[in-house]
């Protein structure tokens, strides 16, 4: 059972983020044997179990995520998210009208440090 989460997981996880961004986070980032156990643990409940259930679309859970992450400055998963949220179809103005919507309720600074995460992101991806 693990196994076939851990399988849908990969799968569901390369699907989110792109075949090229999850080679580069596999070769730069899970290479060492700590990483290569917080990688197994994503692909299998993350991405296996959260992001494999039914009752919310794909774009629906990565904007969700995109919220949470400027919710509690979280930048470097921030800028993760925002790549799940583009490739699920949401535009940079709707993500940034997402965003700036959050200033009522957190406040500012972490809109403004949000805004400014989303605007380097969508830099990166227009240059790949």
């Amino acid at each position: 059972m693990a196994e076939d989460k851990r399988a849908q997981g990969k799968a569901m996880r390369r699907k989110l983020m792109g075949d090229a961004y999850a080679d580069k986070l596999d070769k730069n980032v899970y290479t060492s044997p700590i990483m290569e156990k917080f990688a197994q643990y994503t692909q299998e409940a993350v991405f296996g179990g959260l992001w494999t259930r039914p009752g919310l679309d794909l774009k629906t859970r990565a904007l969700i995520c995109v919220i949470s992450d400027a919710a509690t400055g979280r930048e470097p998963e921030l800028k993760l998210h925002l790549r799940f949220a583009r490739n699920q179809g949401w535009s940079e103005d709707e993500l940034g009208e997402a965003l700036l919507h959050l200033a009522g309720y957190v406040g500012a600074p972490l809109v403004r440090e949000a805004l400014l995460c989303a605007v380097e992101t969508f830099k990166e991806m227009a240059a790949e």
